[in-house]
């Protein structure tokens, strides 16, 4: 009887990892093809955005402050598909390395706002006491000055390097992913899990990193892609204003900016890069907004 028992739990354990692979891959099949047109798209204009920008070295596209004498200020022409900024310069390819620019501080800024605040919230939800009190009046003292005043700041002492640009945009994301990650680590802390993990002796690095990470990574991807879209329109409104990467570094909202002085007569020198940038952060919010949906589904289902 020992052995009949046994060979049944046997062949149960060994049942059920498949059954529920099954199961996990028919929902997420279903899944991916509920995701619609509204994500499709979008997703479709990404990718050429994205390949374009990635290989702009690759396309055979003039330098991007290489200026035509003969095409100055011009409409669409052969050799110039999108026609010439008003110093001679091509659009296209203004469009395509300024975009590198735009698309680089759209992930990197919101990954350096999530990665600092990652590390406070679990700090403070996880030990509480005066470690939550020390990094809440911190959170709150950050979130009284002005955003503006930071980027101006970091403008003026650090200049407008890419990488500047990123961390001080970066710096704007870190209370919200803080207060996020905090309110998700006490939901979490006290469960029987970590508990367990405790009185087995575990570090509370360990268990941070092993117990917890895994289970509030959610909310922090869905706080992403809500930023990715956000941290573009403020480097453009940046870029604009002349606080961004400097010239003759191209960015959208620069080539906008430029495009401003010569509006009412040559309109398509801020028309075109100010579609791109329409539809491109357009895409991500919709695409931002389906994964959201199948995140909150997924966590449902684990329910």
């Amino acid at each position: 009887m020992a052995d009949v028992t046994s060979s049944r739990q046997g062949t149960q354990t060994e049942d059920k990892p498949q059954i529920d692979m099954n199961m996990v891959a028919i929902a997420m099949h279903r899944r991916s093809r509920r995701l619609g047109l509204y994500f499709w798209i979008p997703m479709i204009w990404l990718v050429i955005v994205a390949v374009a920008c990635i290989f702009a070295p690759f396309w055979g596209l003039p330098p991007a402050d290489e200026i035509d004498w003969v095409y100055i200020q011009s409409p669409p022409v052969e050799g110039h598909p999108l026609g010439t900024d008003n110093l001679g310069r091509d659009l296209l390819s203004r469009i395509v390395w300024g975009g590198r620019v735009s698309l680089t501080v759209g992930f990197a800024a919101p990954f350096i706002g999530v990665g600092l605040g990652l590390i406070l919230g679990l700090i403070a939800g996880y030990y509480r006491g005066w470690a939550d009190e020390v990094i809440g009046i911190l959170i709150d003292a950050w979130l009284a000055i002005p955003g503006l005043v930071v980027l101006l700041l970091f403008s003026v002492v650090f200049g407008g390097s890419l990488f500047m640009v990123c961390v001080s945009l970066g710096l704007l994301f870190i209370p919200t992913a803080a207060r996020i990650t905090r309110a998700a680590t006490l939901n979490y802390a006290g469960r029987e899990f970590v508990l367990a993990a405790k009185a087995m002796g575990a570090s509370d690095f360990r268990i941070m990193r092993k117990e917890i990470f895994p289970n509030i990574i959610w909310p922090l991807i869905a706080f992403i892609l809500i930023d990715i879209p956000i941290a573009i329109v403020i480097e453009g409104a940046l870029s604009f204003l002349g606080l961004s990467v400097k010239a003759p570094t191209p960015s959208w909202g620069g080539i906008i900016a430029e495009g401003r002085e010569v509006l009412s007569t040559y309109p398509h020198i801020a028309m075109y890069p100010t579609l791109v940038m329409f539809v491109t952060v357009l895409s991500f919010n919709l695409v931002g907004d389906a994964i959201r949906r199948r995140l909150a589904d997924v966590r449902e289902g684990a329910i």
